[in-house]
């Protein structure tokens, strides 16, 4: 097969789900392509959970600010499994470990994934792979932007899309930290789980007066804090119940826009606005996963996975991501017998 010698036994094809024209999830399709070989500095995982996003949806769809990239390709940046190939360059006692990785923005949804080995992170004794998968993109962001804002004991904060992947993990941090989060979230069915990661209150944002909800659990002091991941008419109303001198940290639009915000007024108001320009280096961003496995460790974070689906489901869960009914994080499971 032309792999590098450092290699565990491997069935002779792999099956990825392939976008070969944008459109609706109908064109994620099960293809059948030549196993991958690992490049200079290369590493092949043999995938037990893939990540799925709702960028991913955007950009296999056209919608949003995102750029199609070139097709046909594989979609998946973040997996998670065994190490069951290095190429040249690369320390051969990696063979065997389990990890989670990017995959540099393709390559995900398939049995077998390609990755740098300087994005590998091993997982820690006590750490559900699937855990793991769910905090290498999510735990990470969350982390960033959690530490940027300064979240102090007693706040107001706010969190949007708080029974998602990284809304839930932004409820655990600060309210761990003593501040009185508000969980926002489309739908009263996702109340309850936001409530079981520690917020004092949760709305739901697609209901009419959903803002003096917000205003009243703050006594009318106003927020000190907004996580803004959802953009467009949510995030420009959630700003309006901040406090003078407040914070807004600016990190999603998965409503599809950019919410729309007066500079005039914000600097008038002295609302401070983080997360818009500031993104981790590749390494920093190791640390910060690392991290979030140590905390998941602990017993101190822990991703809301809400549903899996097979890997030939992909399409299903990309429907219903785009349905807004899901909970949580969604993962992808592969049953691999090529782990070794």
């Amino acid at each position: 097969m032309g792999l590098s010698p450092h290699v565990v036994e491997m069935a002779p094809r792999l099956m990825p789900i392939q976008v070969d024209d944008g459109g609706g999830p109908e064109v994620l399709r099960i293809r059948e392509v030549p196993d991958p070989e690992p490049q200079p500095g290369q590493v092949v995982v043999a995938v037990a959970y893939a990540s799925i996003t709702f960028v991913e949806t955007q950009v296999r769809s056209g919608r949003g600010p995102f750029s199609r990239p070139g097709l046909p390709r594989v979609p998946g940046n973040g997996v998670g499994g065994r190490v069951v190939a290095v190429g040249s360059g690369v320390d051969p006692v990696l063979v065997g470990t389990i990890v989670v990785t990017t995959t540099g923005g393709e390559g995900g949804y398939a049995e077998l994934a390609t990755a740098r080995a300087q994005d590998l992170v091993p997982v820690p004794e006590g750490v559900a792979l699937g855990d793991a998968v769910a905090l290498l993109a999510d735990g990470h962001t969350a982390l960033w932007l959690y530490r940027q804002a300064n979240v102090h004991r007693d706040e107001h904060v706010l969190v949007e899309a708080a029974a998602g992947g990284v809304g839930s993990l932004l409820v655990q941090l600060a309210s761990a930290d003593g501040a009185r989060v508000i969980g926002a979230a489309r739908g009263a069915w996702k109340a309850e789980p936001v409530m079981g990661l520690g917020a004092a209150a949760v709305v739901d944002y697609s209901r009419p007066g959903w803002l003096d909800r917000v205003r009243a659990v703050t006594g009318g002091k106003g927020l000190d804090l907004v996580f803004d991941g959802v953009g467009g008419a949510v995030g420009t109303q959630a700003v309006r119940a901040l406090r003078d001198g407040g914070r807004v940290s600016v990190y999603g639009m998965a409503s599809g826009t950019d919410a729309e915000h007066d500079p005039a007024e914000l600097r008038a108001r002295s609302i401070e606005v983080i997360g818009l320009t500031s993104a981790p280096s590749p390494a920093e961003a190791r640390a910060l996963i690392a991290d979030a496995l140590e905390m998941n460790a602990a017993g101190t974070l822990r991703p809301l996975i809400g549903q899996t689906f097979r890997l030939d489901e992909a399409a299903a869960a990309q429907r219903a991501i785009e349905a807004r009914t899901t909970l949580g994080k969604t993962l992808l499971t592969v049953d691999n017998a090529r782990e070794g």
